[in-house]
């Protein structure tokens, strides 16, 4: 199949979130499995000759590759994209956001006729895409070039949908119309993720629990309506994990690699991690490890609420992270309350979080809702065992076999599911099995390929 993906941020040219990686690894994972893929994506000021190897293309269009031959075309435009940030700056999302990527969609799908690639599926990913299925279904109907190109959306969170005052309509170029409870209109508002939601051939987002959630008024953030009426076109497919990147066997990063054919190496990790972060070392108490977003949907409310019974257990906590200067606070007192258990990184540090990984005994992520979630998946990898909340794709990935789940959003049951885990890691012989059980487990992105292209092959034939 011919496949071209559309998406604001690709690794390794620009990121904010995991829909870069996603932008990244599945194009590389679609070209092993022998489909042909082009990725369409903004070119912002981060993507720099110096950089990256670019070629022109056209007065507004250039061009790099990844993998064997996978060609990543950069929508240009100096007004739109040159800035420091890819959404925002310190003031807030940008005023023109809507014309920004209203300008890529259009410029995108006609990037398709000017290079001669007329893909059999277009797959779009979240708001900022969403309106080439839009135009492609409306502006661009009455052209042959277009007539037979599929779309796929995937959400890869629904609470971002591209929401703007009803004023700024005009700026689409589509008849008003498409402005009503059938179109874009969303509250009196224009949504662009609904206007994807509405004129995708089929719609998919990051895992099957995922899929299921948004449909409810809990996560659907006021799409549920919606979502329900297109169900029949509606999936969940679970990102995978680039295991290129997270090898413990491989990594770079860490004192010393190990597999789940040498798992005893991890405790190395573990001692080295304890000296990094100033704790006592200490092989028979568990490390728990935290690498995240510090927010209440990753669960910090009530982490923060458990937090001082959860430090007179017998373990040590290590958070590498930033976010709501609220939690920083919370954190910094509880660090400074209990130093010989708790070690706090505010920042981002790429090198720390392979060795929090690589060193951790139990790995934290209680989030409230988390439509796939990767640090799981790549803590199994590590040994690192899972303690996840039982939603989306936590709860499609973690289960008593590899990990520790609580089904109840309380600080309370966060508490006990600690302290069980902690009981857990005193039986050598048990804990051993359960991490070759996690270390064995495969979420690689060939499997996740493969139901993209079946995903792609009904679209197809629709």
């Amino acid at each position: 199949m011919k496949i071209a993906m559309a998406a604001s941020e690709v690794v390794p040219f620009a990121k904010t979130g995991g829909l870069a990686d996603v932008g990244g690894a599945l194009p590389l994972a679609l070209e092993y499995c022998g489909h042909e893929v082009i990725v369409i994506m903004p070119k912002y000021k981060c993507v720099t000759d110096s950089k990256f190897k670019i070629a022109r293309v056209s007065k507004d269009i250039s061009c790099s590759v990844i993998g064997k031959n996978i060609k990543v075309y950069f929508i240009e435009n100096s007004a739109y994209f040159n800035r420091d940030g890819l959404y925002m700056d310190k003031k807030g999302d940008y005023k023109d956001n809507l014309e920004r990527f209203s300008f890529f969609c259009r410029a995108g799908l006609d990037l398709l006729k000017e290079i001669d690639f007329c893909p059999d599926i277009l797959h779009l990913h979240d708001w900022q895409a969403s309106l080439m299925a839009v135009y492609l279904k409306n502006l661009y109907a009455g052209r042959d070039f277009y007539k037979n190109i599929k779309s796929v959306l995937t959400i890869h969170n629904i609470g971002y949908q591209g929401i703007f005052a009803r004023e700024e309509f005009a700026k689409l170029g589509l008849d008003w119309k498409f402005f009503d409870i059938n179109g874009l209109e969303f509250y009196n508002k224009v949504n662009l993720l609904k206007g994807g939601i509405v004129f995708s051939d089929f719609i998919n987002t990051v895992s099957p629990t995922y899929a299921r959630e948004i449909q409810t008024k809990e996560f659907g953030f006021g799409l549920e309506g919606l979502l329900k009426e297109r169900k029949s076109v509606l999936s969940g497919i679970l990102n995978g994990v680039d295991y290129s990147v997270w090898d413990p066997d491989a990594d770079e990063f860490i004192l010393q690699n190990f597999s789940a054919g040498c798992p005893e190496f991890k405790v190395l990790n573990k001692e080295n991690l304890q000296k990094i972060c100033a704790l006592p070392v200490n092989k028979n108490i568990p490390v728990l490890g935290i690498v995240s977003r510090l927010a209440e949907q990753k669960g910090f409310d009530i982490f923060a609420r458990a937090l001082d019974k959860i430090c007179r257990m017998d373990l040590q906590l290590v958070i590498l992270g930033t976010g709501d200067q609220k939690y920083h606070r919370i954190l910094k007192t509880f660090a400074k309350k209990y130093p010989q258990k708790f070690s706090l990184s505010l920042k981002f540090d790429d090198p720390l979080a392979h060795k929090i990984y690589a060193g951790s005994d139990i790995f934290l992520m209680p989030s409230r809702y988390e439509p796939c979630g990767l640090g799981q998946l790549i803590s199994l990898r590590y040994g690192a065992i899972p303690l996840v909340f039982k939603t989306g794709g936590l709860a499609d990935t973690i289960n008593k076999n590899n990990g520790f789940v609580f089904d109840d959003y309380t600080e309370e049951e966060l508490q006990k599911i600690i302290q069980k885990a902690v009981l857990a890691f005193k039986n050598k012989d048990k804990w051993g099995r359960l991490v070759v059980n996690a270390m064995e487990c495969n979420f690689s992105w060939k499997a996740s390929a493969d139901k993209y292209i079946r995903l792609y092959a009904k679209a197809k034939e629709k």
